[in-house]
Protein backbone atom coordinates (compact mmCIF):
# COMPACT_ATOMS: atom_id res chain seq x y z
CA UNK A 1 0.00 0.00 0.00
CA UNK A 2 1.39 3.07 -0.65
CA UNK A 3 2.23 6.42 1.86
CA UNK A 4 -0.12 8.63 2.16
CA UNK A 5 1.99 11.99 1.95
CA UNK A 6 0.05 14.74 0.35
CA UNK A 7 -3.81 16.07 1.27
CA UNK A 8 -4.52 15.35 -2.64
CA UNK A 9 -3.73 11.60 -1.26
CA UNK A 10 -5.66 11.51 1.49
CA UNK A 11 -8.50 13.39 -0.01
CA UNK A 12 -8.47 10.30 -2.25
CA UNK A 13 -8.00 7.70 -0.12
CA UNK A 14 -11.04 8.98 2.26
CA UNK A 15 -13.35 9.13 -1.80
CA UNK A 16 -12.05 5.34 -2.02
CA UNK A 17 -13.10 4.08 1.39
CA UNK A 18 -16.34 5.90 0.80
CA UNK A 19 -16.74 4.52 -2.38
CA UNK A 20 -16.59 0.64 -1.04
CA UNK A 21 -18.44 1.46 2.28
CA UNK A 22 -21.21 2.95 -0.26
CA UNK A 23 -20.89 -0.12 -2.68
CA UNK A 24 -21.20 -2.46 0.74
CA UNK A 25 -24.45 -0.61 1.68
CA UNK A 26 -26.43 -1.05 -1.25
CA UNK A 27 -25.25 -4.71 -0.75
CA UNK A 28 -26.56 -5.02 2.91
CA UNK A 29 -29.95 -2.40 2.73
CA UNK A 30 -32.05 -5.43 0.80
CA UNK A 31 -31.34 -7.59 3.57
CA UNK A 32 -32.08 -5.07 6.32
CA UNK A 33 -35.18 -3.97 4.37
CA UNK A 34 -36.11 -7.98 4.57
CA UNK A 35 -35.26 -8.61 7.92
CA UNK A 36 -37.69 -5.47 8.82
CA UNK A 37 -41.02 -6.43 10.45
CA UNK A 38 -42.49 -2.92 10.10
CA UNK A 39 -43.80 -1.77 6.55
CA UNK A 40 -42.30 1.87 7.42
CA UNK A 41 -38.81 0.77 8.32
CA UNK A 42 -39.07 -1.27 5.29
CA UNK A 43 -40.02 1.62 2.66
CA UNK A 44 -36.96 3.76 4.88
CA UNK A 45 -34.32 1.07 4.01
CA UNK A 46 -35.68 0.26 0.50
CA UNK A 47 -35.46 4.27 -0.06
CA UNK A 48 -32.40 4.81 1.53
CA UNK A 49 -31.08 2.14 -0.85
CA UNK A 50 -32.28 4.12 -3.74
CA UNK A 51 -30.02 6.90 -2.34
CA UNK A 52 -27.26 5.37 -1.66
CA UNK A 53 -27.24 4.68 -5.18
CA UNK A 54 -26.93 7.72 -6.09
CA UNK A 55 -24.45 8.32 -3.76
CA UNK A 56 -21.94 5.63 -5.50
CA UNK A 57 -22.74 7.57 -8.76
CA UNK A 58 -21.89 11.03 -7.13
CA UNK A 59 -18.68 9.05 -5.68
CA UNK A 60 -17.90 8.33 -9.51
CA UNK A 61 -18.04 11.62 -10.88
CA UNK A 62 -15.72 12.70 -8.28
CA UNK A 63 -12.92 10.09 -9.41
CA UNK A 64 -13.89 11.04 -13.11
CA UNK A 65 -12.88 14.67 -11.81
CA UNK A 66 -9.70 13.35 -10.43
CA UNK A 67 -9.02 11.16 -13.65
CA UNK A 68 -8.83 7.89 -10.84
CA UNK A 69 -10.68 4.75 -10.79
CA UNK A 70 -12.46 3.71 -7.50
CA UNK A 71 -11.24 0.52 -6.51
CA UNK A 72 -7.93 0.24 -3.77
CA UNK A 73 -9.67 0.16 -0.69
CA UNK A 74 -11.56 -1.90 1.65
CA UNK A 75 -13.91 0.17 4.20
CA UNK A 76 -13.17 -2.33 6.96
CA UNK A 77 -15.71 0.34 9.37
CA UNK A 78 -18.70 -0.52 7.34
CA UNK A 79 -17.97 -4.47 7.27
CA UNK A 80 -17.97 -4.17 11.10
CA UNK A 81 -20.93 -1.95 11.29
CA UNK A 82 -22.60 -4.29 8.61
CA UNK A 83 -21.89 -7.42 10.69
CA UNK A 84 -23.27 -5.74 13.44
CA UNK A 85 -26.76 -5.28 11.48
CA UNK A 86 -26.48 -9.39 10.14
CA UNK A 87 -25.89 -10.31 13.89
CA UNK A 88 -29.17 -8.12 15.07
CA UNK A 89 -31.13 -10.50 11.59
CA UNK A 90 -30.98 -12.95 13.84
CA UNK A 91 -33.78 -11.81 16.78
CA UNK A 92 -36.65 -12.95 16.49
CA UNK A 93 -38.65 -10.81 14.06
CA UNK A 94 -40.54 -7.95 15.56
CA UNK A 95 -40.27 -4.39 16.78
CA UNK A 96 -37.36 -5.48 18.95
CA UNK A 97 -35.25 -6.51 15.97
CA UNK A 98 -36.68 -3.16 14.19
CA UNK A 99 -35.38 -0.86 16.92
CA UNK A 100 -31.74 -3.26 16.52
CA UNK A 101 -31.85 -2.32 12.99
CA UNK A 102 -32.37 0.98 13.74
CA UNK A 103 -29.42 1.37 15.73
CA UNK A 104 -27.49 -0.37 13.24
CA UNK A 105 -28.15 1.97 10.60
CA UNK A 106 -28.04 5.06 12.51
CA UNK A 107 -24.31 3.40 13.02
CA UNK A 108 -24.15 3.60 9.64
CA UNK A 109 -25.18 7.24 8.84
CA UNK A 110 -23.07 8.53 11.52
CA UNK A 111 -20.24 6.70 10.37
CA UNK A 112 -21.06 8.22 6.97
CA UNK A 113 -21.97 11.61 7.95
CA UNK A 114 -18.21 11.61 9.45
CA UNK A 115 -16.69 10.31 6.26
CA UNK A 116 -18.68 12.87 4.12
CA UNK A 117 -17.64 15.61 6.35
CA UNK A 118 -14.31 15.12 6.10
CA UNK A 119 -14.15 14.71 2.74
CA UNK A 120 -16.30 17.59 2.20
CA UNK A 121 -13.60 19.68 4.24
CA UNK A 122 -10.97 18.36 2.22
CA UNK A 123 -12.41 19.24 -1.25
CA UNK A 124 -12.42 22.66 -0.04
CA UNK A 125 -8.99 23.04 1.27
CA UNK A 126 -8.10 21.71 -2.36
CA UNK A 127 -10.23 23.92 -4.01
CA UNK A 128 -12.28 21.25 -5.55
CA UNK A 129 -15.72 22.57 -5.84
CA UNK A 130 -17.30 20.34 -7.69
CA UNK A 131 -16.22 17.60 -5.36
CA UNK A 132 -17.26 20.20 -2.37
CA UNK A 133 -20.71 20.14 -3.93
CA UNK A 134 -21.49 16.48 -4.61
CA UNK A 135 -20.21 15.59 -1.29
CA UNK A 136 -21.99 18.35 0.47
CA UNK A 137 -25.29 16.93 -0.97
CA UNK A 138 -24.76 13.54 0.15
CA UNK A 139 -23.80 14.85 3.50
CA UNK A 140 -27.55 16.45 3.46
CA UNK A 141 -29.00 12.85 2.52
CA UNK A 142 -27.14 10.95 4.74
CA UNK A 143 -28.21 13.83 7.86
CA UNK A 144 -31.89 13.90 6.90
CA UNK A 145 -31.67 9.74 6.28
CA UNK A 146 -30.64 9.43 10.30
CA UNK A 147 -32.87 12.08 11.01
CA UNK A 148 -35.48 9.92 9.92
CA UNK A 149 -34.72 6.77 11.38
CA UNK A 150 -34.41 8.30 14.48
CA UNK A 151 -37.69 10.13 14.47
CA UNK A 152 -39.13 6.78 13.42
CA UNK A 153 -37.37 5.15 16.46
CA UNK A 154 -38.47 7.40 19.13
CA UNK A 155 -42.15 8.29 17.95
CA UNK A 156 -42.98 4.46 17.28
CA UNK A 157 -40.95 1.13 17.11
CA UNK A 158 -38.80 1.60 20.39
CA UNK A 159 -41.82 2.38 22.56
CA UNK A 160 -43.20 -1.07 20.71
CA UNK A 161 -40.22 -2.88 21.56
CA UNK A 162 -40.56 -1.70 25.15
CA UNK A 163 -44.14 -2.90 25.20
CA UNK A 164 -43.28 -6.45 23.15
CA UNK A 165 -40.23 -6.60 26.05
CA UNK A 166 -42.46 -5.84 29.05
CA UNK A 167 -45.43 -8.69 27.47
CA UNK A 168 -42.60 -11.43 27.04
CA UNK A 169 -40.95 -10.55 30.60
CA UNK A 170 -44.93 -10.79 31.64
CA UNK A 171 -45.71 -14.07 30.14
CA UNK A 172 -42.44 -15.36 31.22
CA UNK A 173 -43.52 -14.70 34.88
CA UNK A 174 -46.63 -16.07 34.16
CA UNK A 175 -45.89 -19.27 32.98
CA UNK A 176 -43.17 -19.69 35.63
CA UNK A 177 -45.80 -19.22 38.79
CA UNK A 178 -48.31 -21.63 36.98
CA UNK A 179 -46.15 -24.16 36.31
Amino acid sequence: MQKTTTMDQLFLDEIRDLYDAEKQLTAALPRMAMGASSEELRAVFEDHLEQTQEHVKRLEEIFDGLGEKGAGKKCTAMQGLIREGNDLMAMDEGALRDAGLIAAAQKVEHYEISGYGSARSHAHLLRNSEAVSLLDETLNEEKEADRILNDLAENTINNEALEASKARRTGARTRTAGS
